[in-house]
C-alpha cells in the first residue's frame, strides 16, 4: 500500500473535478450496484501513465458536452477491496491500471486499458472517451 499522504494529490486531481470517489467495496456497490444510467468508472494509480496521460485526460473529457451521469474512482493500490470490487463490474475484461470503463445500465461498453493510455497524449485520451460519451451516452 502507497504512503496515503503521497497518493492524496493524486486522489484530488480527480476528486477536485467532482469525480466520485469509491474508497470501500461498499460504497462501490452503492454507486454501481443496478445503477440504469451511465457512469464511468477511473481506476486511479500511482504510475506515471496515470499522472501523465490518464487524469489529465479524464479532466478534459469532463469538459465535453456529454458527460456520463456519473464519473466515480477507485485507487489501484491504495484502495484495494472497492478497485477488486469495482473491477467485478468489468465483467470479461483484464485488470489493468490505470484504465476508464464506460457502463450503461450495468454494463461495460468502452473500456481504456492501460495499453490504451501509455504513449498516448492527454489529449488522445479525451478524444477515445469523448467519443465513447458521443457513441453511448
Amino acid at each position: 500500500m502507497y504512503d496515503p499522504n503521497l497518493v492524496q494529490p493524486m486522489r484530488e486531481e480527480l476528486t477536485s473535478l467532482g469525480v466520485k470517489e469509491m474508497k470501500t467495496a461498499e460504497e462501490v456497490n452503492a454507486e454501481l450496484e443496478g445503477f440504469n444510467d451511465s457512469v464511468l468508472v477511473v481506476v486511479n494509480s500511482v504510475c506515471g501513465c496515470a499522472a501523465g496521460c490518464a487524469r489529465p485526460g479524464v479532466a478534459l473529457a469532463l469538459k465535453h458536452e456529454k458527460l456520463p451521469a456519473k464519473v466515480t474512482t477507485v485507487f489501484a493500490g491504495q484502495d484495494k477491496e472497492a478497485t477488486a470490487q469495482a473491477r467485478s463490474y468489468f465483467v470479461g475484461l483484464p485488470a489493468s491500471s490505470p484504465s476508464m470503463a464506460l457502463l450503461l445500465n450495468g454494463q461495460v461498453v468502452h473500456m481504456v486499458h492501460r495499453h490504451d493510455i501509455e504513449g498516448h497524449s492527454p489529449e488522445q485520451i479525451a478524444d477515445q472517451l469523448t467519443k465513447a460519451f458521443d457513441t453511448y451516452l
